[in-house]
């Protein structure tokens, strides 16, 4: 069974054993289970259910396998010939989860 969730911002769709790199939980460590509510599609084909915008009654449970960051986003500014350059880099916080069961 397939389900189309929206966590953290962003739109997945998603299966049983799926692993899924998001943005970063709040307050949570390896091993915390999470439950996602927030199902616009559920099943698949014909059977497929469509929330308006969520599908009532429908859940999905994920499990945190680590809290990490992601590579280095390099931002350079530079003015020619005037001698100006600035670095700057970003490392953006990330949860790896895998989607444990689809319920609804």
């Amino acid at each position: 069974m397939k389900a189309t969730i929206k966590t953290q911002g962003s739109q997945f769709t998603v299966k049983e054993g799926d692993i899924l790199f998001v943005n970063r939980y709040c307050n949570s460590n390896a091993g915390d289970t999470i439950t996602v509510s927030e199902v616009l599609m559920l099943g698949e084909g014909a059977d497929a259910r469509f929330g308006t915008p969520t599908v009532p009654g429908a859940s999905v449970e994920l499990n945190i396998l680590e809290n990490k960051r992601g590579e280095k986003v390099r931002i350079l500014k530079k003015k020619r010939r005037k001698g100006f350059r600035r670095g700057r880099g970003h490392r953006q916080e990330l949860s790896v989860v895998r989607v444990i069961s689809i319920k609804g």
